[in-house]
């Protein structure tokens, strides 16, 4: 069914991860529903750092991206599995944190960081701060100095690579609001800005180029131009980068629109880029750096499913045909910001073939709460369970409360054993910070 071999149908018809029955999970845990596969996510980890340790020689780290999906589980096992990670928030470090990952193989990201999260990062103890702002230098290289400590930081900066991917998601494109352009000058500007901060220590550079990618050669080219800045910085200050961040984005299986990888695909795909740095650094005379990756996306994504009942079901003759479900864009956003493509089963009714397409609609009120476009599936009815696949990044960690809604609980199978990873939200968690100010009682 998508590229991993974590779905499959059983011998009732029932749309079967991880070896637990989907229908099943949505009798015990209702819906709707986040659904997680532990042992995908673990072999995604475990291949990246295989690639690591076989063409690099462990000359690096790979960074689970918490902006995915975020919890203290997730957390929990990206840590068993040997690598890092890297947050954007004072709330993702937190929960790491509070997972008990180390904090050395926590690197943060941001434009704008909060002054309260750069101290806690420098209190923290992180592995090192990727600053994107003159600003940023000059907060951090103060609390640095109150504290008595010297920072290790990367300096964001960007390659000028449009990736083929949504434009809402391209990060290095020239009009961007992340890193410093290298074409510009800008780059080494605020480079030998920054060596001279007493109290921050200058590692290397971080690029990322975008999210959803599957062209390698638009890693290959960011990964040249930074190697090539790598190179003339070195010739113009002796500063030579001890490492460099390659970014992630490498895409995933939605639709059948999409190229399907397998694990050893991903683990390959890494490899050649490691290959590409490694013969740039020799040809421009540069030390193979310490090299950190960010596949998040792809560790998780097609971990995830969600689960839903069918409710109300419009169809309008000659436009089109809605399938309502119990969740909308509350817990999945990505329809209304991105267009995003989905593929949906009923779960309980998977071995049938589709007979008609139709949009799955959410319950909020808002004419644009669609989960998922033009999906092909066999006739709905009301009280089916429908799956929607690939949902394991940027679902749950883009969710929130619009209507009230709850934000779904998330579990962990296994082995056909499920577990709660995020509990349900109640209506009391919902109203939990709401306050009748005195002159309103």
């Amino acid at each position: 069914m998508n590229a991993r071999n974590t779905l499959k149908i059983n011998q009732n018809g029932h749309l079967e991860i991880g070896g637990a029955d989907t229908v099943a999970l949505a009798e015990q845990f209702g819906t709707p529903l986040y659904v997680m596969d532990e042992q995908y996510i673990r072999d995604m980890c475990a291949a990246y750092k295989r690639a690591i340790d076989e063409e690099y020689g462990g000359n690096g780290l790979v960074l689970y991206a918490s902006k995915a999906f975020s919890c203290k589980a997730v957390y929990r096992i990206v840590q068993e599995e040997g690598i890092g990670v890297d947050v954007v928030s004072g709330g993702e470090l937190y929960t790491a944190l509070q997972a008990g990952f180390p904090a050395e193989k926590i690197y943060v990201h941001g434009n704008n960081k909060l002054r309260s999260e750069l101290e806690f990062s420098v209190e923290s103890g992180v592995g090192a701060i990727v600053v994107d702002a003159y600003s940023e230098l000059d907060a951090l290289d103060e609390i640095c100095a109150e504290k008595g400590v010297v920072q290790d930081i990367l300096i964001r900066v960007n390659p000028g690579v449009e990736a083929h991917t949504h434009h809402f998601i391209q990060t290095a494109k020239t009009d961007s609001k992340f890193g410093f352009s290298i074409a510009d000058g800008s780059a080494e500007k605020i480079a030998k800005y920054a060596l001279g901060k007493k109290n921050l220590a200058l590692q290397g550079f971080h690029s990322h180029i975008g999210s959803q990618i599957f062209e390698m050669q638009s890693f290959k080219l960011a990964a040249e131009k930074l190697l090539t800045f790598a190179a003339q910085l070195r010739e113009n200050t002796g500063f030579e980068a001890a490492k460099l961040n390659l970014g992630g984005g490498f895409g995933i299986w939605y639709t059948d629109d999409d190229a399907k990888q397998s694990v050893a695909d991903y683990a390959e795909n890494l490899k050649s880029l490691f290959r590409e740095v490694s013969g740039l650094a020799d040809r421009k005379g540069l030390r193979r750096p310490y090299l950190l990756v960010e596949p998040g996306r792809s560790i998780v994504g097609e971990a995830g499913i969600t689960l839903y009942t069918v409710g109300a079901i419009k169809d309008i003759p000659g436009v089109k045909k809605y399938v309502a479900v119990d969740g909308g864009m509350f817990e999945n956003p990505r329809y209304a910001l991105y267009q995003a493509k989905y593929t949906a089963v009923l779960a309980n009714r998977a071995a049938e073939k589709p007979t008609e397409t139709v949009s799955v609609a959410g319950k909020c009120c808002e004419s644009g709460d669609i989960v998922c476009a033009n999906v092909s599936l066999p006739r709905a009815c009301s009280g089916d369970i429908l799956a929607v696949l690939s949902t394991g990044a940027y679902n749950y960690s883009m969710a929130g409360n619009y209507n009230r809604n709850p934000v779904p609980p998330v579990i962990l199978v296994k082995d056909g054993r499920a577990d709660y990873i995020v509990k349900p939200q109640t209506y009391e968690d919902i109203v939990r910070n709401d306050v009748i100010p005195e002159r309103l009682r």
